[in-house]
């Protein structure tokens, strides 16, 4: 299959967009590229957009990041000077009929491709993405936890909220490094997946007694469970880490004003760029060319 007529932007994120990039002009695209860190050497192959809109203009098919996109309609680019809410007038200058790839989009977005003929393709949620990427992910919590506290993993009281196939890779490794680890999930499957890792499983509604004895919490739920009661239990040391897309699973804002260490650990996949961005680019592909045979 043929992607010589095939125009891709590839619009924020991180050093893994950069690998995606090339991977799409190995595979005989052109790409135009916006809003990710840009190596001072360039890209071979990859023309270096003006901005976002510039980047989408006439392209059959645009890369967004996996990382969710923000309440506010930005899509994730942590080094990028602006924040890119995509709007109607950048999306139009995409080329009849447009395929947007992303982990996943919010109700603006959505609306507007609606409004345009976009087709939007989400995968977020793809368990074989997750379980490609999920060793750097899981790779970068550790970092973040071992950075951000003054007792080692080995003997600890974590707490993971949450046991998708990122919670369940956490869960391994933390258990396998000595921790003590509790898992609270509403799955009453993925509570007996946890105990037969090692860990203690609880219910949502047993959080309240355990959460004095944590030192790490570490939430991975793209849904709001730990608020301002729930965190007032912790102790003053405990360490907040919240892994999730957002709205993400720990309320940061409380836990701030209540003196606690919260870290939104978003990104994590950037710990090995070249790596995940090719996991990434696994599933991307596959996508980019069903749309191909569609033509």
């Amino acid at each position: 299959m043929s992607w010589n007529n095939t125009v891709i932007a590839v619009v924020a994120g991180d050093a893994r967009e950069q690998e995606i990039a090339r991977c799409a002009v190995r595979a005989g695209a052109t790409v135009r590229a916006y809003g990710f860190p840009w190596p001072e050497e360039g890209i071979e192959g990859v023309y270096h957009a003006k901005d976002a809109a510039d980047a989408l203009k006439g392209a059959d098919i645009a890369l967004f990041p996996i990382p969710g996109i923000t309440a506010e309609g930005a899509l994730f680019a942590p080094k990028c000077p602006e924040k890119i809410i995509p709007t109607r007038e950048m999306l139009e200058g995409m080329r009849k009929p447009g395929h947007i790839i992303l982990g996943w989009g919010d109700a603006n977005l959505k609306g507007h491709c609606a409004e345009l003929g976009i087709t939007l393709h989400e995968y977020e949620w793809d368990v074989d993405l997750m379980l490609l990427r999920g060793p750097a992910i899981v790779e970068g919590v550790l970092k973040v936890i071992i950075e951000n506290t003054e007792i080692t993993i080995h003997k600890s009281n974590i707490c993971l909220v949450g046991q998708g196939t990122i919670g369940s890779l956490l869960t391994n490794t933390l258990v396998a490094l000595g921790a003590h680890v509790h898992v609270a999930a509403r799955n009453p499957v993925q509570r007996a997946a946890a105990y037969a890792a090692g860990a203690e499983s609880l219910t949502l509604e047993q959080l309240p007694e355990y959460l004095p004895k944590m030192d790490i919490v570490i939430g991975s739920v793209p849904k709001r469970l730990l608020d301002r009661d729930q965190l007032k239990l912790l102790p003053k040391h405990a360490l907040l880490v919240d892994v999730a897309a957002p709205p993400g699973t720990i309320d940061r804002e409380a836990a701030a004003e209540l003196g606690m260490k919260a870290i939104w650990a978003r990104g994590m996949g950037a710990r090995a760029p070249i790596t995940v961005g090719r996991s990434q680019w696994s599933g991307i592909s596959r996508r980019i060319e069903g749309i191909l045979e569609q033509k």
